[in-house]
């Protein structure tokens, strides 16, 4: 963006972080825009609307649920989508399950071999 002079209004630029911090400030944004297949999960599964920058995913999840939609390259298609999403309600049921795994697989080890 500085190599081609575009500043646009409530964007700050930063340097690359460290996972945890990402995290934090994705969890925090409005809107994501990315082209990473963990980035569309991470924003789905904090709640984020997400537009991807690119004509597929292999993340289709996030796609049925409405959590993200794909924009492709072309800027006013960028845009377009960006404004859908900002618009969209973000209620989406999590497509990657409740966060209980582990616990439910210690218990049936627990029941198998205790």
């Amino acid at each position: 963006m500085k190599a081609f002079g575009v500043k646009p209004n409530g964007v700050r630029l930063i340097e690359p972080l460290d996972y945890l911090s990402f995290l934090q400030l994705e969890s925090n944004a409005r809107l994501v825009l990315t082209d990473s297949g963990g980035v569309q999960e991470e924003a789905c599964i904090l709640g984020v609307p997400c537009v991807t920058l690119r004509d597929n995913t292999e993340r289709p999840e996030t796609l049925e649920v409405g959590a993200n939609v794909l924009a492709g390259t072309n800027p006013c298609e960028i845009v377009d989508k960006a404004k859908l999403m900002l618009d969209s309600r973000n209620c989406w049921e999590n497509p990657f399950g409740d966060g209980e795994a582990g616990r439910r697989i210690v218990q049936l080890l627990m029941e198998k071999f205790a």
